[in-house]
């Protein structure tokens, strides 16, 4: 069990992603997940309903990731969402629905079962201090918010969405200020985790990080 935890933009998922990959391990993305959940909010327009509301909603809701021929979708009550997720409207949501405890043991518990008796890599807020307090390998991934908020806009500009940089560079503040400071699950670095500073640093060189970091913990690594 290897996790990787960080805020938004410093690289999680597409290491994660290459690292499970070569591996031979099961990517676990936590994020996807809420990011589901909170998509079917704005569906439902429940924006501002009740929290029991919100909670039922979400627990009646399948909430899938399937890995069929190696490539990640995310179902959404059997309806793929992979695309819809990683829209802005659903980024600029996001941030109640992950806060939200009941909703977080909701989705822990399916993160949990998705990981049970299987190799993985599992990427999100907090995946080594509350999902996985006894994995393996722990890393807590970090760059700055000029480099993530670059990422990020080039990933939207590929999928021809336009966004303005000074925003989303002040949303990513917000963001990191939201996750840090919430009650429940606060995004932070579990005290036995190695900090890995993604920052001027390219993909490759953050999967081989990880991986001899692995290594170096007895993780299984297939010859």
């Amino acid at each position: 069990m290897i996790t990787i935890d960080g805020p938004a933009g410093s690289g999680k998922s597409t290491t994660a992603k290459e690292v499970a990959r070569r591996l031979g391990f099961l990517h676990l993305d936590s994020g996807a997940m809420y990011r589901a959940a909170t998509l079917l909010v704005l569906h439902k327009g429940l924006e501002s309903a009740p929290t029991d509301s919100l909670v039922r909603a979400i627990a009646q809701a399948e909430i899938e990731l399937d890995y069929s021929d190696n490539v990640l979708r995310v179902l959404l009550n059997a309806t793929d969402v992979t695309q819809k997720i990683r829209g802005p409207e659903v980024t600029a949501a996001i941030a109640p629905v992950a806060a939200n405890p009941k909703i977080r043991h909701i989705l822990v518990a399916k993160q949990r079962n998705i990981a049970h008796n299987t190799n993985v890599v599992a990427e999100g807020r907090d995946m080594g201090t509350v999902v996985f307090p006894d994995a393996d390998l722990k890393i807590f991934m970090i760059a700055s918010i000029a480099e993530r908020a670059e990422r990020r806009y080039n990933e939207l500009a590929a999928k021809g969405i336009k966004v303005d940089f000074d925003g989303l560079m002040n949303e990513i503040g917000e963001r990191d200020r939201n996750d840090s400071n919430r009650l429940f699950s606060p995004l932070k670095r579990a005290a036995d985790a190695v900090e890995l500073d993604t920052t001027g640093k390219t993909i490759e060189e953050q999967v081989q990080f990880v991986i001899c970091k692995a290594m170096e913990c007895g993780v299984p690594i297939p010859a």
